[in-house]
């Protein structure tokens, strides 16, 4: 893949997002002006501002008319610093989803909940619910620092998590935004402010006040609303996570900076190490935006933590691409520059050399599900949720599970980066009572009874209502998983399960470019394919294939399948293999491969398409029979051609 850079940034003007942001007053306007208007939709230079407030304008495609107004609805997402969703807040969400919304939420893979399909007219409302209720959504979207990311699991007994915990809390405050527009426009000023801060009950820690204001060798902005990010904020988004030695289920090579936390022998915090450059953004046909992991930097000390990080946002907020935001990301700026480079230019900001890298661990993915000890006596149960989905469908009632057992049991909650859920603090002696919920609602709590592949499965929303989907992705993964399932069990790879992931678009938000095997939308009902990323998200996957359409999904993957099963290696991962051998070894295996049946004929494969609603309906029975889908249907077809004779 050719990484060639754009001409030279000093050539070219900024691009028109930031004039909106350098004439918005501090993220003000026209959202403060267009939200009192009676119109369904903001104008687009609003649009682009409100991003910051935490709401992306959508349409719903699946209702549009020609000739009329499209279906204008606004998508909320919440910021939840290391996931952490308080008992008052999930309640909240909940019923703001049925009052406003789509009676469903959504976690993200950034341990935040979305809710969609809320109107104009509703917005300020939800969001001010939203605030009163220990939440926030401010800069969950928008050229800003978004969610700080930390591993979810609540080991009391294990203080490398507190700390990342604690530091995911701190970090988010130190690089949230200062600007007053947020609680001017949806809570109405002041006197709101005094409000929401009396009811957070959480007071800023005085090392991350002390840090703002703090000035570094520049990484500060005197006399101006943003000390840290200045009039024109960040020239796009700005990623971050704090995770501990070999834990990876924060995706921490996909972030623009992740710290590592470093304990000593006694388990006391020393400092962290720091990674920088990830990002998994890019464009079809674009080869000068691609996936890239994020490097290693150094370490620093725990006293200096604060200020590498100002120090970083720094490099990026002065010397990030501010005309082209397809190469904007701070990924860029270090594969333009190279790591040397980076680095001494954070050190002029910082004052002083970053420490060598200290030796960690391999990092592995966890994903938390079921019950365990959380080490002080109490319990916390991760709950699979398909695709970050909480809805109520037939007789799976999740949403009406999750809300019962927050009412009852008063438990926090803990999103992890995989769109799942982890409630904690649970007493044992509650445990009964939890399971009872799930079971009555059809909710199970044993993640061995989980189909692997939808366990380590992600899809972002895609279609109907993101408007930079191509094809489908949330809603297809399903249906994928079960032809995957199928042709593994058919060519005796009834064990086999791997990472798969899939996206509407080329934008990454599933992430799938670390994924074993991953879709990603490339045109309407196609996809490109990507192989060769790793079990544990530590490597990128490469583009096997351009153009892949659905109906032709068994066919393509069958030849590699079998490559797979006669050329690995004992207990080698699907990724491990593809990434081993190469894809010009898959290729040519692949062009001298003839499918065949038991009796030796050539072989054909049939496909027919479903109403959602029947999909819905087979799968629902599927599962509860423990059969494939494929099976059930053919049960089907048989007795009603026998009746018909």
């Amino acid at each position: 893949m050719v990484k060639s850079a754009p001409s030279p940034i000093a050539s070219r003007k900024p691009s028109k997002v930031e004039g909106i942001k350098e004439n918005s007053n501090f993220l003000r306007e026209p959202v403060a002006t267009e939200i009192l208007q009676d119109t369904t939709h903001f104008t687009e230079n609003a649009v682009q501002l409100l991003k910051f407030h935490g709401s992306y304008q959508q349409d719903n495609r699946d209702n549009r008319t020609k000739g009329q107004e499209k279906d204008y609805q606004f998508m909320l997402r919440t910021k939840n610093p290391g996931g952490l969703v308080p008992p008052q807040l999930y309640l909240a969400l909940d019923k703001i989803a049925d009052e406003y919304g789509n009676h469903t939420l959504r976690a993200t893979t950034r341990q935040g909940f979305q809710l969609h399909g809320i109107l104009k007219k509703n917005l300020k409302s939800a969001i001010a619910t939203i605030v009163k209720n220990l939440g926030s959504t401010l800069g969950a979207c928008g050229d800003i620092n978004r969610n700080v990311m930390a591993p979810p699991a609540p080991f009391k007994n294990r203080p490398e998590y507190q700390y990342a915990w604690e530091y995911a809390q701190n970090i988010a405050d130190l690089l949230s935004a200062q600007t007053g527009a947020y609680y001017e426009i949806w809570l109405d000023g002041e006197k709101a402010i005094s409000a929401v801060r009396a009811a957070s009950r959480r007071e800023e820690d005085p090392e991350v006040k002390a840090a703002r204001q703090r000035n570094g060798n520049g990484t500060i902005i005197h006399d101006n609303e943003e000390p840290i990010y200045g009039t024109y904020y960040m020239p796009r988004k700005f990623k971050i996570c704090v995770t501990v030695p070999g834990d990876n289920s924060v995706d921490l090579y996909s972030q623009d900076l992740t710290l590592v936390v470093i304990t000593n022998k006694k388990k006391q915090l020393e400092g962290f190490n720091i990674f920088a450059g990830g990002g998994l953004g890019r464009t079809h046909g674009k080869e000068e935006t691609f996936a890239r992991l994020a490097d290693p930097i150094g370490y620093v000390a725990k006293d200096d933590v604060y200020d590498i990080v100002k120090a970083i946002v720094a490099t990026q907020r002065d010397y990030g691409d501010r005309t082209d935001r397809r190469h904007a990301r701070l990924k860029y700026l270090i594969n333009d520059w190279g790591v040397d480079k980076f680095r001494t230019q954070v050190e002029e900001y910082f004052g002083k050399p970053v420490e060598a890298f200290k030796p960690l661990p391999d990092f592995k993915y966890h994903d938390f599900l079921g019950w365990n000890e959380q080490g002080d006596g109490k319990l916390f149960l991760g709950i699979s949720i398909d695709n970050g989905r909480i809805k109520d469908e037939g007789s799976f009632q999740l949403k009406t599970a999750l809300r019962e057992i927050v009412e009852q049991f008063n438990l926090p909650i803990r999103l992890t980066s995989n769109h799942n859920v982890i409630f904690y603090d649970i007493e044992p002696d509650s445990k009964e009572g939890i399971q009872d919920i799930l079971s009555r609602h059809g909710v199970g709590d044993d993640p061995t009874k989980i189909e692997p592949l939808v366990r380590y499965a992600m899809a972002c929303p895609a279609l109907p209502t993101c408007g930079l989907a191509i094809t489908e992705s949330e809603r297809a993964i399903p249906g994928i998983l079960e032809r995957i399932r199928a042709l593994l069990d058919k060519l005796g790879l009834q064990k086999e399960h791997f990472v798969v992931r899939m996206t509407g678009c080329p934008n990454g938000c599933a992430r799938p470019y670390l994924a074993e095997l991953a879709f990603v939308g490339s045109a309407p009902e196609s996809y490109q394919l990507w192989l060769g990323g790793s079990p544990n998200q530590t490597r990128l996957a490469q583009p096997y294939t351009e153009k892949l359409h659905h109906n032709d999904l068994e066919s393509f993957l069958e030849p590699i399948f079998v490559y797979f099963k006669k050329s690995r290696k004992s207990k080698e991962s699907f990724g491990d293999f593809c990434d081993r051998v190469g894809f010009d070894a898959i290729r040519e295996f692949v062009s001298t491969y003839e499918p065949q049946t038991a009796n030796g004929a050539n072989k054909s494969r049939h496909r027919v398409n479903l109403k959602e609603e029947v999909y819905s309906k087979l799968k629902e029975v599927a599962e509860s029979q423990g059969k494939p889908m494929t099976q059930l249907v053919t049960e089907a077809l048989e007795a009603y051609f026998q009746n018909l004779s």
